[in-house]
């Protein structure tokens, strides 16, 4: 059995959340914030049998797009602004860690 925690983007969750229910996937969904751009994301949790986690993988990869943004680059150390312009960055996608359940109950 596998845990695979699942980040991504705000505007994500709600269409991987469904995915995730269409394929009768339980997970748990908790909100979190990035730290670079200081964003709201959402975190999964799903815990899984090993021959399923393929197909989660796969339904957090279809639905987790990667977008452009612009930003305004942070205050400089003096104060000053490193850029007046915003600058474009790509976000979105989704960050996924799995690990491996060595006990697991349910009460």
């Amino acid at each position: 059995m596998k845990l695979i925690n699942a980040i991504v983007q705000d505007k994500d969750a709600t269409k991987l959340a469904n995915a995730l229910v269409k394929a009768k996937i339980q997970a748990t969904r908790l909100s979190t914030s990035g730290g670079f751009l200081r964003s709201g994301n959402t975190t999964f949790l799903v815990a899984i049998d090993d021959e399923r986690v393929q197909e989660v993988l796969d339904i957090i990869k279809e639905v987790s797009q990667k977008r452009k943004q612009f930003m305004v680059p942070p205050m400089g150390v003096e104060g000053e602004r490193a850029a007046a312009f915003p600058v474009e960055i790509e976000v979105g996608g989704a960050t996924v860690f799995t690990q491996t359940i060595d006990d697991f109950y349910q009460f």
